[in-house]
């Protein structure tokens, strides 16, 4: 058996096919997924499974560079934007409008995963990154200036 918190064989082959700069968004329930997107229904019943399991689960796999989510959640869903800060620490932050997530970022990522989550504006958008430290540590190696404060961890 495989070592690691994932068990779902798909969201694990989604996890290992994401390149840099590709996005993942973990949505909830009631995301309009678009036809033709690569979807992972999770969804069981409401809030079976959840956005902090589903989100704690990719973060433990999943290298996030940078995490958008509504520029509604700070003042609607306080409480999912701390869970996605407190997930996703080292990610750059960013908030978009809900109506991009919804059409223009939904079009492009790669894959959509869907929770049972029926958390208001819970749509967060992970973008692929590199583990810095691992990328850049063959000797000889010289990691651009904006990856610095992430090799000194």
């Amino acid at each position: 058996m495989k070592r690691g918190t994932i068990l779902n064989a798909e969201l694990n082959h989604a996890i290992a096919s994401m390149g840099h700069g590709e996005t993942m968004i973990v949505c909830d329930a009631g995301f309009p997924i678009p036809r033709g997107a690569w979807r992972i229904d999770l969804a069981v019943t409401k809030d079976v499974p959840d956005l902090d399991t589903v989100l704690s689960a990719i973060a433990g796999d999943f290298v996030a560079e940078k995490v958008s989510y509504a520029d509604t959640l700070p003042n609607h869903n306080p409480a999912l934007l701390a869970t996605v800060k407190r997930l996703f620490p080292d990610a750059e932050h960013a908030m978009v409008t809900h109506e991009s997530i919804l059409g223009e970022l939904a079009s492009k990522a790669k894959v959509i995963v869907r929770t049972g989550a029926f958390d208001p504006w819970g749509n967060i958008v992970l973008g692929s990154g590199v583990d810095v430290p691992r990328w850049f540590d063959k000797p000889g190696v010289v990691a651009p200036a904006y990856y610095a404060s992430k090799l000194r961890k």
